[in-house]
């Protein structure tokens, strides 16, 4: 199962993410569910670098995948931590439509 956490500040701004684990929803490389969960959070750290111009905190298993975890700095100006919480809001709202459809393969929750 592909587990999701996402960590909020007491300003309700998200400030990370991590993602770990594998759906096994199909044969690997058919997995739609690992394919679509892949897709959007490596979709929200390309837009935070091409978008709002900022480097965040990665750590990523190369080796056998199944783990992302990405970090937000506060140091950024106002409208970089606009484009940001766009992003990843857009990027929960994304995944929880996909725990919608396939909620035996994927668990997505936020914490303060």
């Amino acid at each position: 199962m592909i587990k999701g956490t996402f960590k909020r500040n007491t300003s309700g701004r998200i400030v990370s993410y991590e993602i770990s684990g594998h759906a096994n929803a199909g044969e690997y490389g058919n997995d739609i569910v690992c394919a679509a969960v892949s897709a959007l959070a490596i979709s929200a750290v390309n837009g935070i670098e091409a978008l709002a111009g900022i480097q965040p905190i990665l750590d990523v298993n190369h080796e056998e995948g199944g783990y992302l975890y990405v970090e937000v700095l506060a140091d950024m100006t106002q409208e970089q931590m606009n484009i940001v919480q766009i992003l990843l809001e857009n990027l929960l709202l994304g995944l929880q439509a996909v725990q919608e459809e396939n909620s035996e393969y994927i668990q997505i929750n936020t914490q303060l």
